[in-house]
């Protein structure tokens, strides 16, 4: 098995978080309008397609995306294939996460909807508090996900968010994994570097093993 890019790609009209900023590119300099290169400027939010949340993302203080430690978003995952009549993740989904599993990427039928058109759907498959918090007591350090966020919290508290971020676990979202069977594997992410920032957009990739 070769690598398999899981990241989504960044486009004007690209599916986004409600409220989050659309993803604008303009044109500032052009090879057929008579320019030496190609340049463009870019107008994204810091949580755009596929990104990392740091804990400074909910909680007050902590480490913002240039301060994660990246060994945490790189190493040995399990893709989780969450059967597509689930419309929520809890602790009876995750029972098959092996113990010792330190990275997760839960699949959905999100990915195979995102397979045959990228927009934005309310009624995504999403993370329960309880199902954050097995992980977490689980030994998990990272958990990924193929929707735009980790919960869906009608409340407003973003529970889950909080369960993760508060005891240090990073989330990884917007993932494409409808090309990644169940199984192990081995992840490779880097976010942007933003200095002190509250997320990161990441290229990440799986690998056999």
């Amino acid at each position: 098995m070769g690598r398999i890019d899981v990241s989504m790609p960044l486009f004007e009209g690209m599916p986004a978080f409600p409220g989050d900023p659309a993803f604008r590119s303009a044109a500032v300099r052009r090879i057929d309008q008579g320019d030496p290169y190609d340049l463009s400027a870019l107008a994204l939010g810091s949580h755009a397609g596929t990104h990392v949340d740091p804990p400074s993302h909910f909680v007050p203080g902590a480490p913002g995306i240039d301060r994660v430690d990246l060994g945490l978003l790189n190493g040995p995952c399990r893709v989780l294939r969450v059967p597509d009549d689930r419309k929520e993740i809890g602790p009876e989904e995750l029972r098959a996460v092996p113990q010792g599993t330190e990275r997760v990427l839960l699949r959905t039928s999100n990915s195979d909807r995102w397979s045959h058109r990228l927009e934005y759907f309310e009624d995504f498959v999403a993370l329960t508090p309880e199902g954050a918090a097995a992980l977490r007591r689980g030994g998990v350090r990272l958990v990924g996900i193929d929707a735009l966020s980790v919960e869906s919290d009608p409340s407003g508290t973003f529970p889950v968010h909080h369960e993760l971020l508060g005891h240090g676990v990073l989330i990884l979202e917007g993932l494409l994994l409808g090309e990644a069977p169940e199984g192990e594997y081995f992840l490779e992410c880097l976010p942007l570097r933003l200095r002190g920032g509250d997320g990161g957009p990441a290229r990440a990739t799986l690998t056999g093993r």
